[in-house]
């Protein structure tokens, strides 16, 4: 609303009111404030019976103090000569608006009641008004006007309304981060896993007195779970994502899944992953996101799943993995298990392949394909030629070269274990090629 709207001195009818007349208008106004405050409140009690009474800290009902004020602002902005601009009770019309939001009400009732009270407030204005004669074209004017500062009362509420709005927004991601961190901490996993139901023993008394830690791990869930709105769920996924190089806005996972945006690589909780439509439906949300979703696990294990999802986002990281989507870690079972202890595969690796130290790099690789090739299908020379693309001849060739070099080790099942893992595991780091 710009001054001029809101200024009846701008408006000819009104402005052709001879001074005294609007002041006795005004002072006429003014002493019947305090009745017609009543009325109007008693009319909208009647006409909305289950309107909250809220009452300021002297006992006085915010209501009839709001009234007050708005039926006071405008008769000031009507005597005011000049005009100026309106005098509106902001904070109490404004804190109308945050009330409706914190209770979870829409504005439109409250827009309502503004409606029916300035229709009541005209009444007794025309009255006056004609009680002194005031032209009717310059009280249609008047009318106008007080429908203008309606508006006004409104947009005060508007902004009560979206701070309350905004307010809860963030206190409810507050509590939301607070239920994320207690779910994925693994103290509470640790407390929660000797609970009766994982161990089988059975649920009653006597066994559940055993566990305080698990006890109070759970009541603390279920009571910041309630104060969210969240249903604990049986199972559940972690996934960790990647923030895309350009700004983005949140993916819009659904209700039920658990966001945390602020942290440098969001987190999120997925609530019976594998339900239906479930997937497709994270699948559509996650369009343009990278990152990884850990396996479904038991809800008190929930930091197991984060602790895979963060070990597939490294690698994803490093190259090993796939990147510009959002992968399932259990699709990837091999990598995460072979990729993730690298000291340890490393030291089998120098332990398992040190017969190829020997050979030159490139003679080495295909020593190392071609053994791979042939622990993997458990078949002759046909077999693993096959496999490899090459002549059956070369691979026998090969073969009787592997066995000069490992002897009888090759036939040990323990060693033929270890020798596939610290190859497969090579070959996913793109050191050996990939067959088959």
């Amino acid at each position: 609303m710009t001054e001029s709207q809101g200024s009846l001195s701008v408006r000819s009818a009104w402005r052709d009111v001879p001074p005294v007349q609007v002041r006795q208008f005004a002072a006429l106004a003014l002493d019947e404030v305090p009745a017609l405050a009543q009325d109007i409140l008693r009319e909208i009690r009647a006409e909305y019976p289950g309107l909250p009474v809220v009452l300021d800290d002297s006992g006085e009902p915010m209501a009839l103090i709001g009234i007050r004020r708005a039926l006071e602002g405008f008769v000031q902005q009507i005597a005011a000569a000049e005009g100026g601009r309106p005098c509106y009770p902001l904070e109490v019309f404004q804190e109308f608006g945050r009330g409706e939001g914190l209770h979870g009400r829409s504005l439109d009732s409250l827009q309502a009641i503004y409606r029916l009270g300035v229709r009541l407030a005209w009444r007794r204005l025309a009255e006056i008004g004609q009680q002194i004669e005031i032209p009717p074209p310059a009280m249609y004017e008047l009318a106008e006007s007080g429908f203008e500062y309606l508006d006004g009362l409104v947009d005060q509420s508007v902004r009560g309304y979206a701070e309350a709005a905004a307010r809860q927004a963030g206190e409810r991601l507050r509590l939301q981060r607070k239920l994320m961190e207690l779910l994925l901490s693994e103290r509470r996993g640790e407390a929660g896993a000797g609970t009766p139901a994982d161990s089988g023993h059975g649920s009653g008394p006597h066994n559940a007195s055993r566990q305080p830690g698990a006890r109070g791990a759970r009541s603390a869930l279920d009571e910041r779970a309630a104060r969210v709105g969240w249903q604990l769920p049986e199972r559940v996924a972690v996934g960790v994502l990647l923030r895309p190089a350009r700004e983005a806005v949140a993916p819009a996972v659904g209700q039920g899944v658990l966001l945390d945006m602020e942290t440098e690589q969001p987190r999120m909780v997925i609530p019976d992953p594998d339900a239906a439509g479930r997937p497709e439906l994270l699948r559509r949300a996650m369009a343009g996101w990278s990152g990884a979703i850990g396996p479904p696990v038991p809800l008190a294990d929930a930091a197991k799943s984060l602790r895979w999802a963060e070990a597939a986002v490294r690698l994803m990281e490093r190259g090993l993995l796939p990147s510009g989507e959002v992968l399932h870690c259990t699709e990837h079972t091999e990598a995460l298990v072979l990729l993730q202890p690298e000291e340890l595969i490393e030291d089998l690796a120098r332990r398992c392949l040190a017969p190829l130290a020997h050979c030159g790099p490139a003679h080495g690789r295909r020593l190392a394909e071609t053994l791979l090739a042939w622990l993997e299908t458990r078949g002759g020379a046909p077999e693993v030629a096959a496999r490899l693309g090459v002549h059956p001849q070369t691979v026998r060739y090969r073969l009787r070269q592997i066995r000069e070099l490992w002897g009888d080790e090759v036939d040990d099942p323990d060693r033929r274990f270890e020798l596939e893992l610290v190859l497969r595991a090579r070959r996913l780091r793109g050191e050996l090629g990939r067959v088959g």
